[in-house]
């Protein structure tokens, strides 16, 4: 099993290549994989697959000649799949084109959420045409005590983006926070987001399966789109440009309810084979 390391502002991935779609990524593989002490270590696991042989369940098209030729295969660190990952899939973009499998700069990539484009710019950085975003509503989290109401966003997966006045270092996001099970019945990323600027914005989350990440794409979309309904600018303002801020790194997003773009950095750290012994170990195990 060959792998890759990659992150995008501290979001840390698992690339698994797997073209013919003949590895079984079982939920105990995964979490085995991701574990920061006894496997590799990261946030997730993106495993590339060629669209006509991602299975069944997967939102990608019959055959590659009607649509994009890879797959991303996204978990989350617990196991489960989900349907986008706005830093993952800048990572899976710069993997495909670095290893020759998709020619640059622009890739059309298929996900559980639809398909994706993905550029690279001169700078080296990676930009995303995220599709629409929308407020499905509102709703509360409690987090480390605190109630915190926030603004329901679907980027793809769901999201419940909290403005707060007090400085974000101060969540506690240790512990998934509390929301009604019944307002997200699938689970819902949280954001905990503070306007430090004029369009600038300081964030973190707690992504569900995988805890607290140093940055999340899709959230800092949803974490612009409750700036711009505060802000006065959504849904009908002149799309505007927000910077952010997350403990990882910066991004930069504008958010749209038609198209939304993300910007930022995709990083390969390294690449490798995992451990035969350590595999079937882990397959022993019930993996």
């Amino acid at each position: 099993m060959r792998f890759a390391k990659g992150h995008g502002t501290g979001n840390d991935f698992v690339v698994l290549p797997d073209p013919d779609g003949r590895l079984e990524l079982t939920p105990g593989l995964v979490r085995r994989l991701c574990d920061r002490h006894e496997g590799i270590g990261a946030d997730g696991v993106l495993r590339a697959v060629r669209a006509t042989a991602a299975g069944p369940g997967a939102l990608a098209p019959a055959t590659a000649d009607r649509g994009p030729e890879w797959f991303m295969d996204y978990r989350n660190a617990d196991g489960s799949a989900a349907e986008m990952c706005g830093n993952g899939i800048r990572v899976f973009a710069r993997y495909l084109t670095e290893h020759g499998l998709a020619e640059g700069p622009q890739v059309a990539i298929a996900t559980r959420a639809g398909t994706r484009l993905v550029r690279q710019s001169a700078d080296g950085t990676f930009s995303v045409d995220m599709g629409p975003a929308r407020v499905t509503g509102a709703g509360s989290a409690a987090i480390g005590g605190r109630r915190c109401e926030g603004v329901a966003v679907s980027v793809g997966n769901p999201h419940l983006a909290c403005l707060v006045d007090w400085p974000v270092a101060h969540a506690d996001l240790s512990v998934p926070p509390v929301v009604d099970p019944a307002a997200f019945p699938e689970g819902v990323n949280v954001e905990v987001a503070r306007l430090a600027g004029d369009h600038v914005i300081e964030m973190r989350v707690h992504e569900r399966g995988s805890g607290e990440t140093r940055s999340c794409g899709t959230g800092a979309v949803a974490a612009a789109v409750a700036a711009a309904v505060a802000a006065g600018e959504w849904p009908g303002g002149r799309p505007a440009r927000w910077r952010v801020l997350v403990p990882g790194g910066e991004l930069a997003v504008v958010p749209g309810p038609d198209a939304s773009l993300l910007a930022g950095p995709a990083v390969i750290v390294a690449e490798g084979k995992v451990s035969p012994a350590w595999l079937a170990a882990a397959l022993a195990a019930g993996c």
